[in-house]
């Protein structure tokens, strides 16, 4: 959401125009949780959610961060209609109750909280109890409209498969101004790096792309990641549309050069599209990929 002002800004006074950005911090998803809890003297301490094995998600004991200090960062994004530290990430910040727009604020929070010191540096979801939250917002719309979730993954929201809507135009391979065409978006988007069905273990659970604190695989649905039709279908609709088309309120980019911050929007755009797939955080956990380690590879380039 961009702010536009129409008149004279220079007779406002400056505090008051900031004042008017600021989010009302009673609309701001709490944390649910507070940092340095039970530390193991290597700086990881235990967060909010539980993995597969029972046992809290380890995370940085700095997480979750200082609220006044999420909260400034929150109002600097919400005022840029972006995230400040990795431009390509949009995000609103709308005040009334509808569904849609809770589930904006807790993408609002959430993007901040990953993104605090740049690019994918940050805390993560498992860091707050923003997860159940978005069951809670989910569970207030009809299940017809919104299938229940299925996986067991606390890390990010998730959920089963769903194909591209009917009344999407994916443009039949052409491309608008300034848009990939079908081909760039096929040649660029970020691999998957996973197949589906690796050991069952015939709850339709299966082993994902990456492992927990124990060193075994975090589980995620069977059905996970899509296949590379259905996920390649989903991402070009979501990039013609410029958001999410099942999670309209989440913004994405596609740019095609090589530069680290185009990089890093690609896999925006593929984790935005996954976690979607069937609705507001209706997907694929991350963990059914390698985009984790796509993003730490992009990331060194940036450090080195």
């Amino acid at each position: 959401m961009s702010l536009s002002l129409i008149g004279t800004v220079t007779a406002i006074p400056l505090n008051v125009l900031h004042l008017k950005r600021n989010v009302n911090p009673a609309l701001v998803p709490p944390f649910g949780w507070q940092s340095g809890i039970d530390p193991d003297g290597t700086g990881n301490c235990a967060g909010a959610v539980n993995g597969t094995n029972g046992q809290p998600i380890q995370i940085p004991c700095q997480c979750p961060p200082n609220s006044t200090f999420f909260l400034a960062s929150l109002n600097k994004n919400v005022a840029a209609g972006f995230v400040v530290n990795n431009p390509t990430v949009k995000l609103t910040f709308p005040t009334d109750n509808s569904t849609a727009s809770q589930n904006a604020r807790l993408n609002a929070a959430a993007v901040t909280l990953q993104n605090l010191e740049g690019p994918g540096v940050g805390c993560p979801i498992a860091a707050t109890t923003f997860f159940a939250q978005q069951k809670a917002i989910d569970a207030e719309t009809p299940s017809s409209v919104l299938p229940q979730e299925t996986s067991t993954v606390p890390s990010t929201p998730t959920a089963v498969l769903n194909p591209v809507p009917t009344n999407v135009n994916a443009n039949n391979g052409t491309s608008g101004a300034g848009q990939p065409t079908d081909a760039q978006i096929t040649a660029l988007a970020p691999p998957l790096g996973w197949p589906s069905g690796i050991n069952p273990d015939g709850t339709g659970n299966c082993d994902g792309a990456v492992n927990d604190t124990s060193g075994k695989p975090i589980l995620i649905p069977c059905q996970c990641p899509p296949d590379q039709t259905n996920y390649i279908s989903n991402l070009t609709a979501n990039i013609r549309a410029g958001y999410a088309v099942l999670n309209p309120t989440v913004h994405l980019t596609f740019p095609t050069d090589n530069s680290t911050a185009s990089q890093s929007a690609r896999l925006t755009a593929a984790s935005i599209t996954l976690q979607n797939l069937n609705g507001p955080g209706k997907g694929c956990p991350i963990v059914a990929t390698t985009f984790a380690a796509q993003q730490q590879a992009v990331n060194a380039e940036t450090s080195g």
